[in-house]
């Protein structure tokens, strides 16, 4: 079933991980994928393999998006979502977080989702809407100490998401924006945490597949679904929503 039949969309961070994940089905189910990643060399290859464009691009630069959405108008002629993907994680509390680090995580993922934002509107209005899904995280909900610069950050996307919805609603744009909030997924990303935080290394594990669901981890395809419904049109009536994906955690940690 092509849930998503000639959607263009773009996914930002689509070279690895969820941003891989949500591209890979995106295209699967008929979106006409332009996926971005400041890892070229991974990012063309994926795209070959699923059809899709690939852009080289920094989000945390500015001029990147406007540059990005001159390429989808002349490429595609319009825009119906933008998933704002993209983004690292670097362990550090309060006590060790250096300036460097918290712009840099500032940066990538604040910033980024700030300017992809407004890019994505101006194009989508002469589209005639559009969706936008912003990647926030638990850590949004709930605060993790050993993340201090990544939880504040993706806090701001959740409070940045809502006040977009609620300005396009307003101004009747036909525009809809929500933030998504995975909790602890089999990504690059997690691998990392899981090796330096507790010393468990998942990707060399007699079962790697066992040990995740034993861990409580859910896979990529658990936030892709989330990512598809929210681009699809099934989601017509969803905007300003936060949807949590992470097998009750934050219930338990908020509890």
């Amino acid at each position: 079933m092509a849930r998503v039949e000639g959607k263009v969309v773009v996914v930002t961070g689509a070279a690895s991980g969820l941003g891989e994940a949500d591209a890979r089905l995106l295209s699967a189910e008929g979106a006409r994928v332009i996926m971005t990643d400041v890892n070229a060399e991974k990012g063309e290859q994926i795209a070959v393999e699923i059809g899709a464009a690939f852009v080289k691009q920094d989000v945390s630069e500015e001029a990147s998006w406007p540059r990005l959405m001159e390429f989808v108008e002349s490429s595609h002629g319009r825009l119906d979502a933008l998933v704002n993907n993209a983004g690292v994680g670097i362990i550090a509390d309060i006590e060790t977080t250096t300036t460097e680090v918290w712009r840099t995580i500032m940066g990538i993922h604040l910033d980024g989702t700030f300017w992809g934002c407004q890019a994505a509107i101006e194009l989508m209005k002469k589209s005639g809407g559009g969706s936008i899904v912003n990647m926030s995280s638990a850590a949004a909900l709930v605060g993790i100490p050993s993340y201090l610069a990544y939880s504040a950050a993706k806090g701001g996307i959740r409070s940045m998401s809502k006040s977009i919805a609620i300005h396009c609603n307003q101004q009747k744009l036909g525009i809809r924006c929500n933030s998504v909030h995975p909790g602890a997924i089999s990504t690059p990303m997690v691998h990392h945490a899981m090796r330096e935080l507790f010393g468990i290394d998942m990707t060399e594990q007699p079962d790697v597949e066992k040990t995740r669901i034993n861990m409580g981890v859910g896979e990529p395809n658990d936030i892709a679904y989330m990512v598809l419904y929210l681009v699809s049109d099934e989601s017509k009536h969803v905007t300003g929503a936060e949807m949590v994906i992470d097998n009750g955690d934050t219930v338990v940690l908020r509890g």
